[in-house]
């Protein structure tokens, strides 16, 4: 098998609406300790078989084709990417190429204080800790484990072992964590890091969405106003998915408002399965299997030509479809239904990064 040009200026591609290809999701594991339930809620899943899983040095090797043809940042993801052992050594395999310009860690914490120096070291850039809830007890109902206290220390660790730009996600949800958007802002800026809410997002099956439990980017917003008064928003969003905003202190949140305001115009993000499917969008149905022909041995030049390929044909705009079934009233519940997730793992957020 050839390897990708760590050398080699990248050949840019655009899809179909002609967006640039600059960010990979990596997702290095199907696995999670945790049980919460806008991801993965049930206690047993079809997980991958280890077989299929790629080793560092393929998912190197397959990051390394797309840096080939412009990803300039990649994000680890699971599951719970720190799950996978000894996860340092694949952030030094991937920053041995040097068009790769960032590595981003998105964690639910519980395992990132054993890990956050030694990533630290290897040189990942960046680290997002899910949390949703300050409170314990919700910690405990939402995840279904008793973790909280480890998340904390998750989040501790990350500035003492000298990582900026902390960031935290918060899926909103009606009725459950609608309450703590200020106290979440109020934590972020003890940490010095950015909390970003994101809107419940329908994608799966299992976690029982419904458009009655979605926090709005204008409610969020509301809530926001009525405590802290004025909210400037900031204008360099470009492809971020993350509506960034400041208080008057100067104090920087931001929102994810995927549901009520898609931003797939601009979307120039992929992920590949911890076995090598390359997903165009976190909606699509099915991906392109790239570790057949990795294993196979394809050329280097195949490889590229396939990703080239696959993202020149790229039309999926999954969210803005979604938000368009609204106005047929088509847009009740889940987008797969539970038996076919069970048929087929990919098709659950867990299994393709999130």
């Amino acid at each position: 098998m050839d390897e990708p040009g760590v050398n080699r200026a990248p050949v840019a591609v655009e899809d179909r609406f002609g967006r640039p290809l600059k960010s990979l999701r990596l997702s290095v594991t199907d696995r999670c300790n945790l049980r919460c339930r806008y991801c993965m809620p049930e206690e047993d899943y079809v997980w991958l078989p280890r077989e299929d899983v790629l080793s560092f040095e393929e998912l190197a090797t397959l990051a390394g084709y797309f840096a080939d043809v412009g990803v300039e940042k990649i994000r680890l993801t699971g599951g719970e990417p720190l799950l996978r052992r000894d996860l340092s050594r694949l952030v030094r395999l991937l920053l041995q190429d040097r068009r790769i310009q960032e590595i981003a860690l998105t964690t639910n914490g519980v395992l990132l204080a054993e890990y956050a120096q030694e990533l630290y070291e290897a040189g990942l850039h960046r680290v997002t800790v899910s949390l949703d809830t300050l409170r314990p007890e919700r910690f405990r109902r939402l995840t279904g484990r008793d973790e909280f206290a480890r998340v904390l220390d998750g989040i501790e660790s990350v500035g003492k072992a000298g990582f900026p730009d902390l960031k935290l996600d918060t899926v909103a949800i009606r009725g459950f964590n609608d309450d703590e958007i200020v106290p979440l802002i109020e934590f972020a800026r003890q940490y010095q890091a950015e909390v970003r809410f994101i809107e419940y997002m329908d994608v799966g099956g299992a976690n029982e969405w419904s458009m009655e439990k979605v926090v709005s980017c204008a409610s969020i917003l509301d809530d926001v106003r009525a405590h802290y008064g004025t909210v400037a928003p900031l204008p360099e969003r470009g492809a971020a998915p993350a509506q960034r905003y400041r208080l008057p202190d100067g104090t920087i949140f931001g929102i994810i408002p995927s549901t009520t305001m898609p931003f797939c115009g601009s979307c120039d993000r992929s992920r590949v399965t911890a076995d090598g499917l390359w997903y165009l969008c976190l909606y699509a149905m099915s991906g392109m299997d790239l570790r057949q022909p990795l294993r196979r041995g394809a050329s280097a030049e195949a490889m590229r030509e396939m990703i080239c390929h696959g993202w020149a044909a790229r039309q999926d705009r999954g969210a803005e479809e979604r938000k368009g079934l609204e106005q047929v009233g088509l847009r009740n519940g889940s987008l797969i239904g539970i038996d076919r997730l069970r048929e087929d793992p990919h098709l659950e957020m867990h299994a393709r990064g999130g």
